[in-house]
């Protein structure tokens, strides 16, 4: 019953033409989703293989500046 009035609704709010495009887009954005969540799992499994930057290495430092620092 609570599934016939949520349709109901929607078909009120977006109209019958719009539906398509908005269940299209629903699920493309579980896709990406759904593809995000298993990199960041793979980069966190595959983190612990790679060595970590330690503070006292001054060039890892110097790299993860962007720009330079502005002067007053």
């Amino acid at each position: 019953m609570h599934l016939l009035v949520l349709v109901a609704v929607l078909l009120l709010l977006f109209g019958a033409t719009k539906l398509p495009a908005l269940a299209r887009s629903i699920g493309q954005s579980m896709r990406i989703l759904r593809t995000e969540t298993r990199s960041l799992s793979a980069d966190e499994s595959g983190a612990d293989d790679k060595p970590r930057a330690s503070a006292a290495d001054p060039s890892a430092a110097a790299e993860s500046t962007v720009g330079p620092t502005p002067r007053n």
